[in-house]
């Protein structure tokens, strides 16, 4: 009756969670998530997560952003790595340099910096393990 079965499903539900930051909230510092995220609102920090981000048409984000896909429709003010398919919307407003392995660009939206693409997201993730091991020794 109180077993603890139910441990694995709540590993599960955690890491598959969605975050949201709302309409009108602002967020000073660095946010850090497993799980997906949305923002409608302001994030001033930088953005790292293994999950997706969506960025709504009135959000804004200025500071790096590290994530495993996104869908931006909104405004970003620095550099986002994608590691699966970065998608801007027409309303999407991106100053800052792009480096993904897939890029989808509708009309209207606006980029303004430089894009690196395809192989190079693999050679980051193995320069970040070895900065990893190199800040561990």
């Amino acid at each position: 009756m109180f077993s603890n079965n139910n441990e694995p499903n709540k590993k599960t539900q955690m890491t598959e969670a969605i975050n949201t930051i709302g309409a009108g909230t602002v967020v000073t510092g660095d946010v850090q998530s497993k799980g997906d995220i949305r923002v409608d609102g302001s994030l001033k920090g930088s953005l790292n997560t293994s999950g997706k981000v969506v960025l709504g048409k009135e959000g804004v984000i200025e500071g790096d952003v590290l994530c495993n896909s996104a869908d931006i429709s909104g405004t970003i003010k620095a550099k986002i790595t994608v590691s699966q398919l970065l998608s801007l919307k027409a309303t999407a407003k991106l100053n800052g340099d792009i480096i993904t392995n897939k890029l989808s660009i509708e009309p209207g939206a606006s980029f303004s910096g430089s894009c690196s693409m395809g192989a190079v997201i693999k050679d980051l993730k193995d320069a970040g393990k070895t900065e990893q091991k190199e800040k561990s020794a």
